[in-house]
């Protein structure tokens, strides 16, 4: 009951209603005090009259008038005379002494409270206006125990019945919320639930159909989340199918291109003039097609392996990417600098960061060469307190415009003409394997830059 929303609805309805009572119980009981005594002191002044009708009483008659008015004593001011007009001995000495006339809300409150929670029988003066003005005030003098067992009388039956409107109130607002808000909620919820189950199945998707507006936004944003949802599944399974008959194909490929490169080597030592000059060009078609079957090969897998992290000396791997890469420069005019302190340690996996720099510097060259104008290659690397930063730039023609739109998106963001997008998605993986970030720092018609970031924290500290 706790854990559900009308429970606590109605928890919080009953409190909030019996505060009100609350605050209206304590006025309530205050002006109940001063009707009381503003009644003493009206049947007192009716004791008096009865004395001034006829002087000669008798002590009987006079003691039967004071009790009929619960009153000791009664004293009347009239044409600026104060006199006794009845009076009766005084059981203990008068406590205190309360001026009703003109008397503020505040101080007829504070007289009530400590009235009721004062459990000691007194003798009060009470002091007030006379009805019809018989005079210019009376006065009387009474029992406290009477009053508090009036106001506390009074008191449980406030109480009772404030119990009996708020448990009618309380029900009443959790049945209205039950049926407006509850309802719905579970509704929507049991929507979500029967989603979850298929969430491929469009039927499932939830149709908005609720009257509140809150609620129905709820359930179209809901139904907009889902479609999307949806879609997405659908085409990460088409994706999915679609990467797999590509592995299988790049698979096979691979294996054909290989053969095919064992015949090329012979071809190279032919002396015809034209299958030297074709050659070079076909050696080349055929090394970039299995480099795509191995990059696609590569990509197709669940997941890179977890890094194997340990220091290693940047230096160290910068120069074997260079290294490579000089021999693939051929005929063009590219040149390599560079930037790497060689005590600079890094805390990585020495092969994945291996693959992230060459494919960055691979990438670069083959733009340059694209171009056909001379270039240069640089790798510069520092670092500060939290992190090693490893930048690499190139004087190329920049990326494509689509390049530029899908940069680190599988197959749509080739960085160089005829390119897949592998290199850069593979490097950007395996760079976000070691907590760090690949980033392009800028683009365009003086050059290309990419920076990796690699933190030096572990993860959780």
């Amino acid at each position: 009951m706790l854990n559900t929303l009308s429970g606590r609805f109605l928890i919080l309805t009953v409190i909030f209603v019996m505060l009100a009572e609350v605050l209206i119980f304590v006025p309530s009981i205050a002006r109940f005090r001063e009707d009381y005594l503003l009644s003493r002191l009206e049947r007192a002044q009716i004791a008096s009259l009865a004395l001034l009708a006829d002087d000669m009483i008798s002590p009987d008659l006079e003691e039967e008038l004071l009790r009929n008015a619960e009153v000791f004593n009664v004293v009347l001011r009239r044409n600026e005379a104060r006199q006794l007009m009845l009076s009766s001995p005084l059981p203990m000495p008068i406590h205190a002494t309360f001026d009703l006339r003109n008397a503020p809300p505040f101080e007829l409150i504070r007289d009530a409270m400590m009235e009721l929670f004062d459990p000691e029988p007194h003798v009060i003066r009470v002091i007030g206006n006379p009805v019809r003005e018989a005079g210019l005030l009376i006065e009387i003098t009474m029992e406290t125990a009477p009053l508090r067992m009036a106001m506390i009388d009074y008191g449980l039956r406030i109480l009772l019945l404030s119990a009996v409107i708020s448990a009618f109130t309380a029900v009443l607002l959790f049945l209205a919320v039950r049926v407006f808000l509850v309802k719905p909620i579970k509704g929507v919820v049991r929507h979500m639930q029967n989603y979850a189950a298929n969430p491929e199945d469009a039927r499932r998707i939830i149709q908005p159909t609720s009257g509140l507006r809150e609620l129905r936004e709820a359930e179209e944003a809901l139904a907009t989340m889902q479609t999307q949802l949806t879609g997405a599944l659908k085409q990460k399974e088409r994706l999915a199918q679609l990467g797999g008959a590509v592995a299988k194909v790049s698979h096979d490929l691979r294996n054909m291109l290989t053969s095919a490169q064992l015949f090329t080597d012979r071809i190279e030592m032919s002396e015809d003039p034209g299958v030297k000059r074709l050659a070079p060009k076909l050696v080349n078609s055929i090394t970039r097609a299995v480099h795509l079957c191995e990059s696609t090969l590569a990509f197709g897998k669940a997941e890179e392996p977890a890094p194997r992290l340990s220091r290693v000396y940047l230096a160290d791997i910068v120069s074997d990417v260079v290294d490579s890469e000089r021999l693939s420069v051929g005929e063009h005019d590219i040149s390599f600098a560079e930037d790497v302190p060689g005590t600079l340690q890094v805390r990585a996996d020495a092969e994945q960061l291996y693959r992230v720099i060459f494919n960055l510097v691979r990438n670069a060259r083959q733009a340059i060469a694209q171009s056909g104008e001379a270039g240069e290659i640089s790798i510069h690397a520092e670092e500060d307190e939290s992190r090693w930063l490893i930048r690499i730039s190139d004087t190329g023609p920049g990326l494509p415009k689509k390049a530029r739109e899908h940069l680190f998106t599988p197959f749509q963001g080739g960085a160089t003409k005829g390119g897949s997008g592998l290199g850069l998605a593979i490097a950007q993986e395996l760079i976000r394997g070691h907590g760090g970030a690949l980033r392009l720092v800028h683009t365009g018609a003086e050059g290309t830059s990419f920076e990796i970031s690699l933190p030096k924290g572990v993860a959780g500290q």
